[in-house]
């Protein structure tokens, strides 16, 4: 059964609640606000509210921007032949980050950031753009996109299911590990482990190629 494309206007106002969230307590923020936390969840930046104009702009309506304009310069239209796939990534991608946003809102007119909340919320997102990973076909725009992954779609295939994989794991891991692990040596551990979930599909790419070009 084909699944039904998502519609626009279902994105439109997603991209909008973090902009109508923002006007609803506009009025009720003080002219100097919060513009930094850091890993403990203290506030090390002032400035003034209209900068957080900024945060729904860059989060949900410019990863809208992106997701919907990447298909249509899409030099080769490897995107289209992605399908539902590509929608459901688009559709997780601009959720997230408007929810992510109107946390970020939230934080900043409380004055205070759960940073254990935080790291639980990009746990979820590392682990579900892991399952998605594991489908996605060539193309110039969305995953491990190397050398090796793009001129060969069985490296391609290969290096996305591990890192698909990888992902989810770490995700899975970084929820854990920030309920148990104490804020001060979780930083470290955290900037480690995307380090790691970066760094290691490119080697893995790599490596599959060269094997099947030693094959």
């Amino acid at each position: 059964m084909k699944t039904l494309k998502i519609p626009e206007w279902c994105y439109l106002i997603i991209v909008a609640i973090p902009f109508i969230y923002l006007a609803i307590i506009w009025n009720d923020l003080d002219e100097k606000i919060p513009l930094h936390f850091n890993y403990k969840g203290e506030i090390d930046r002032w400035g003034g509210k209209i900068q957080l104009i900024v945060i729904p702009i860059l989060l949900p309506l410019l990863t809208y921007l992106i997701m919907l304009f990447a298909p249509k310069i899409d030099p080769k239209k490897r995107i289209d032949e992605m399908g539902n796939k590509y929608d459901r990534i688009k559709f997780f991608l601009v959720l997230f980050m408007s929810a992510l946003a109107c946390y970020i809102i939230y934080a900043v007119k409380k004055e205070s950031l759960n940073i254990n909340s935080m790291f639980l919320l990009i746990g979820f997102f590392i682990a579900v753009l892991g399952n998605y990973m594991q489908t996605v076909k060539p193309n110039y725009f969305i995953g491990v996109k190397t050398p090796w992954t793009l001129e060969n779609e069985s490296v391609w295939k290969k290096t996305h299911v591990m890192t698909g994989k990888l992902w989810m794991i770490a995700g899975t891991f970084v929820i854990i590990a920030s309920l148990l692990i104490p804020k001060d040596f979780f930083s470290k551990v955290f900037i480690a482990t995307i380090l790691a979930i970066a760094f290691i599909p490119i080697v893995y790419s790599y490596i599959i190629y060269k094997k099947q070009a030693k094959d």
